[in-house]
């Protein structure tokens, strides 16, 4: 299993995403603003493979992403080299126009306030108890778990508890290889600040692990991940997600 620090990431991060919004219930305009630009497209490691017309079902699939705050434009590119046709979702009415959805990694606090602001909480949950297919990354990953070590749980969907932070802290980031069942190649992964997982419940499925913990794990429509594959342009987790559709 090939590892190595993950340098050329370190610091690449805007201090306003990992920054929780103090004192307001709400965004302002100005904020709104703030994070709909919070990432500029990372340069993608694997380069930007451009695929279109790719059918899932039989359908063009409208893969939504979750951008309240993270790394949502990585995910977008994932999806559109994937052959889906991302769509940024903010709104109730934008998750009601998608076939799945992504999570993104940044900083979970926030986009648990912010998800709270926009009124997205049972929107997502309906969705997902109606079968919609979820993936979430690192702190999709936490908002997605029904227990969190030191938190409160946001959408409590998946049946795993999860510990933030756990893989030490951002200079402790590094990138791996993993093997995951059911995708046809080695998984290229970013941790950074990555939460654990300090227990499965019955009915998971882990699909990867990483020095003896799980890393990649799935229940029914869910699907989780440790760590960041969108940095990277890593496309197998999202089209995992996608023939779920």
């Amino acid at each position: 299993m090939s590892q190595r620090s993950c340098t050329s990431l370190r610091g690449s991060f805007p201090s306003t995403v990992f920054a929780p919004i103090r004192g307001r219930s709400g965004p302002t305009e100005s904020e709104t603003h703030d994070i709909e630009h919070t990432f500029e497209c990372q340069s993608l490691s694997r380069g930007d493979r451009p695929v279109s017309g790719r059918r899932y079902d039989g359908a063009m699939v409208k893969a939504g992403v979750l951008a309240l705050q993270g790394d949502f434009r990585e995910h977008a590119k994932v999806f559109a080299a994937a052959g889906a046709t991302p769509v940024e979702v903010r709104t109730p009415a934008q998750l009601d126009e998608v076939d799945c959805l992504a999570i993104p990694g940044g900083e979970s606090t926030t986009i648990s306030k912010l998800a709270r602001a926009y009124d997205l909480i049972e929107p997502v949950r309906e969705r997902a108890h109606a079968g919609m297919p979820i993936l979430g990354t690192c702190a999709g990953m936490i908002v997605l778990a029904n227990e969190v070590e030191g938190g409160e749980p946001l959408f409590a969907l998946m049946d795993i508890t999860v510990r933030r932070n756990a893989y030490g802290r951002q200079v402790d980031s590094f990138e791996t290889d993993l093997e995951v069942r059911g995708v046809d190649h080695r998984v290229h992964g970013v941790f950074i600040r990555a939460p654990w997982i300090e227990r499965v419940g019955e009915g998971v499925q882990v699909l990867a692990e990483f020095e003896g913990r799980p890393v990649v794990l799935e229940q029914g429509n869910l699907l989780v991940a440790s760590f960041h594959p969108e940095l990277v342009g890593e496309t197998g987790l999202h089209e995992y997600l996608l023939r779920k559709v």
